[in-house]
C-alpha cells in the first residue's frame, strides 16, 4: 500500500533501515540590497506578515522578483530624471569628472531615499 507522499510522486530513501523522504527546497533566485532590507524590516516590524509568508513559501519568491525589480526600475528611473533635471550631462562628465561624480553621487543617495521610503520602509 502507498503512502500519501508516495501517490503525490514523492519518493523515500532508505537510511539505515528507515525510510527517509526526498524533499528538496525549490531553487529561488538570490535576495538583492532591496529584497534583503525589506526582509529584515518585516522580520524586526510586521512579525505576523513575515510569518505567514515565510511559511507559505512565498516570501524569498516574492522578494527577489517583484521587491528588487520594482526598487530596481524605480532607482533607475528616478537617476535619469534627475540627472536631467539637474542638467548632468555627458558633456559635464567630459569636462570636469569629478563634479560629475559629486552630482550623480548626491543624485544616487536622494533617489535611493525615496525609493526606501516608498518600497521598502514598513
Amino acid at each position: 500500500m502507498k503512502s500519501i507522499f508516495e501517490e503525490m510522486g514523492g519518493t523515500y530513501s532508505d537510511i539505515s533501515g528507515y525510510l527517509i523522504p526526498n524533499l528538496a527546497m525549490p531553487e529561488l533566485p538570490p535576495l538583492g540590497k532591496y529584497g534583503r532590507m525589506l526582509k529584515r524590516c518585516l522580520k524586526e516590524h510586521r512579525p505576523a506578515l513575515y510569518s505567514s509568508m515565510l511559511l507559505t513559501g512565498r516570501l524569498d519568491q516574492h522578494l527577489a522578483e517583484i521587491v528588487d525589480e520594482a526598487c530596481e526600475e524605480r532607482m533607475e528611473l528616478l537617476t535619469r530624471q534627475m540627472a536631467k533635471q539637474e542638467g548632468v550631462t555627458e558633456v559635464l562628465k567630459a569636462a570636469d569628472q569629478m563634479a560629475w561624480v559629486r552630482r550623480m553621487t548626491s543624485i544616487h543617495n536622494r533617489a535611493e531615499e525615496i525609493v526606501l521610503s516608498e518600497l521598502i520602509y514598513c
